[in-house]
């Protein structure tokens, strides 16, 4: 076993991410595998290879033992599962991650919402009050790559399965927690939701109508960027173990997540102790930047500078405005912002949005419309893109979700895995990664320690 390195069997992946002092990291080269041929498949269910690429996945041969739950931790998952990982979920008996309870809405009988972020993925129940449970967890991080978890800090440390429990057993363990609030600290004992984050680190503060209510924005941000951070980080103690031949544990959580991505609104409180306040669609230090009601909808149009803001209003005929000392610079606008924007708000209500899309066209300014959902997914750039990800899952059906919002040259995330039932894999994970006997396997079902989901 390959503890210093990446991935584990994987002939191209071992060469690379061995812990030596000679080689490099730029080491895989064509010759490492040869090329298959592209894979089929339209933008609707993965795009094929790039001509000439192999498609070997960065995480190829690497295996993640994935303890998380809920959104956060699955969706860093699976964009590691998305780059070629083998990620091992671990599941209660029954009822499973618990957003497999979050419905309506249902596909058949699984939550949508669990198959928005569960995609590439293996499940093993295992009941973990069984020490029986507790030795098998022990027996796969010994295996694996990477351990990701999202228990309170101190409960998995009570039933031995901490990292310092871990790395006694896998010393090369990259062990990634995910909490609301960190491992140490005045309230690291209060369980970590989206809201409650968004709530205390700032973010419904500056979320809403600039005269309304806090607003929680549409989907929770907040986990989903604590997920990126996840992900980057899980990259970058691969990384480091490749460059130390040792493993290391990383403290992801939604509280710090949230505080550094409130970027330059932070940072005009802490140099300026400008209180943040909310303003809709707009932006507190750009003018024009936010959404225009329309006729029959809305219309976002942005000028980042002031030659785009001579080009909105030649747009609009309104030539005497970008001529106004009042406006003439952005300080300016934004100084004179109240009356500007009832100029062009009257403005851009006598006209369709299709009108003033067409308008637009071409003239360098950022703008687009408002779209609901059926209008998104018959958007012509995203049907191009292929952001849609088709799979057929063995109870629910062909199925479709979101896919990753980056494409590579050299490979193609492309023939996802669907979501798996509650402990569908059990028994081939125990066979293929801990070479169970049948017999052992037998006993571990029987006493309840571990469940296999029959797929009918």
């Amino acid at each position: 076993m390959l503890r210093a390195g990446l991935g584990r069997r994987s002939g191209c992946c071992r060469g690379l991410w061995r812990s030596s002092a000679g080689g490099s990291a730029r080491a895989l080269s064509a010759a490492s595998a040869s090329p298959s041929p592209g894979s089929g498949g339209g933008a609707r269910s993965g795009a094929a290879a790039p001509a000439g690429a192999s498609n070997v996945k960065p995480l190829d041969g690497v295996k993640i033992l994935d303890l998380t739950r809920v959104l956060a931790g699955p969706f860093a998952t699976m964009n590691l599962g998305d780059l070629g990982a083998e990620v091992i979920k671990v599941e209660r008996p029954g009822a499973g991650d618990d957003t497999r309870a979050w419905g309506p809405p249902f596909a058949g009988t699984e939550s949508v919402y669990f198959l928005s972020v569960n995609r590439n993925k293996k499940s093993i129940a295992i009941n973990m009050k069984d020490s029986k449970g507790v030795k098998l967890i022990k027996e796969l991080a010994a295996v694996s790559d990477v351990f990701v978890e999202n228990f309170v800090p101190g409960k998995l440390a009570e039933m031995g399965l901490g990292y310092e429990d871990i790395k006694k057993i896998a010393p090369h363990i990259v062990y990634c927690s995910i909490t609301g609030y960190g491992q140490t600290g005045p309230v690291v004992q209060r369980g970590g939701y989206d809201s409650i984050a968004a709530a205390v680190s700032g973010l419904m503060h500056i979320t809403g109508h600039e005269d309304g209510e806090p607003v929680r924005p549409g989907v929770a941000m907040t986990d989903l960027a604590t997920g990126l951070y996840t992900y980057g980080a899980i990259m970058a103690g691969l990384l480091q173990r490749y460059k130390t031949g040792r493993g290391l544990h990383i403290d992801c959580n939604l509280l710090s997540t949230q505080v550094a991505c409130l970027t330059h609104v932070a940072a005009n409180y802490l140099n300026c102790k400008i209180e943040a306040k909310r303003w809709g669609t707009a932006h507190g230090s750009i003018v024009p930047y936010q959404a225009f009601k329309t006729k029959d909808g809305y219309i976002v149009v942005g000028a980042g500078n002031d030659h785009q803001f001579v080009t909105v209003c030649k747009i609009l005929n309104l030539p005497e405005v970008s001529k106004n000392s009042r406006y003439k610079t952005n300080t300016l606008r934004v100084q004179n912002r109240k009356e500007l924007i009832d100029i062009l708000s009257t403005r851009f209500s006598e006209k369709e949005t299709t009108e003033w899309l067409q308008l637009f066209e071409g003239s360098g300014v950022p703008y687009g419309p408002i779209n609901n959902m059926q209008q998104v997914f018959s958007d012509p750039q995203v049907l191009h893109n292929g952001l849609v990800m088709e799979m057929n899952h063995p109870t629910a059906g062909k199925i479709a979700v979101p896919g990753p919002g980056v494409r590579y040259s050299e490979f193609a995330v492309s023939h996802p895995k669907p979501p798996p039932l509650v402990g569908q894999h059990t028994v081939e994970i125990l066979k293929s990664m801990l070479g169970y006997e049948d017999d052992a396997i037998e006993e571990l079902l029987h006493t309840g320690a571990v469940a296999q989901h029959e797929v009918r």
